[in-house]
């Protein structure tokens, strides 16, 4: 494999690497550093890389253990808590401040979720992968991704709900 033809194959999907290692490290600079290094593992791999069914499912696997396992090294430490200010230019300054606070709010009530839910509402909802193709990735029947996926979205409704009515009777 040629690196055009590697650039061909594994460019459309990168940066659903950086979010997904950025959902899971937090850390923007951790999570560019974990996309270069999976990026690098695939270049590594590009002579047996046609041979799988499916790069893309392969890659975010790779990016999903890459991050867990850096999660659990002594390295995680380290790692330092960098948040995104996500922010719309066309509306108004109160509306951005809500908006701002409601995608901060979900972040943090994602990172409160066990693992396996936050990667699936991440690879569901962010990443807008079908149930079997996250059903592969997780190693999961495509059901318990559908469960884990509707668990997941029903405690951020409830925290959010929460902490959106707090003080109101």
């Amino acid at each position: 494999m040629t690196q055009s033809e590697f650039l061909n194959v594994v460019m459309p999907f990168k940066d659903k690497l950086y979010r997904l290692a950025k959902r899971l490290l937090v850390s923007s600079e951790e999570a560019e550093d974990a996309t270069q290094e999976i990026l690098l593992k695939l270049w590594s791999k590009k002579k047996r890389i046609g041979t799988y069914r499916n790069v893309e499912a392969f890659a975010m696997t790779m990016t999903k253990n890459f991050c867990l396992d850096r999660l659990k090294s002594k390295q995680s430490a380290n790692l330092k808590l960098v948040h995104s200010n996500y922010a719309d230019n066309s509306s108004s300054l109160q509306n951005e401040v809500e908006t701002h606070d409601s995608v901060e709010w979900v972040g943090k009530i994602m990172e409160t979720l066990p693992d396996q839910q936050k990667m699936v509402l991440q690879l569901r909802d962010i990443e807008a992968y079908s149930y079997q193709e996250i059903s592969e990735m997780l190693d999961m029947k495509p059901t318990a991704v559908r469960v884990a996926l509707s668990r997941a979205r029903k405690a951020v409704r409830e925290k959010l709900v929460e902490k959106h009515s707090y003080g109101i009777s």
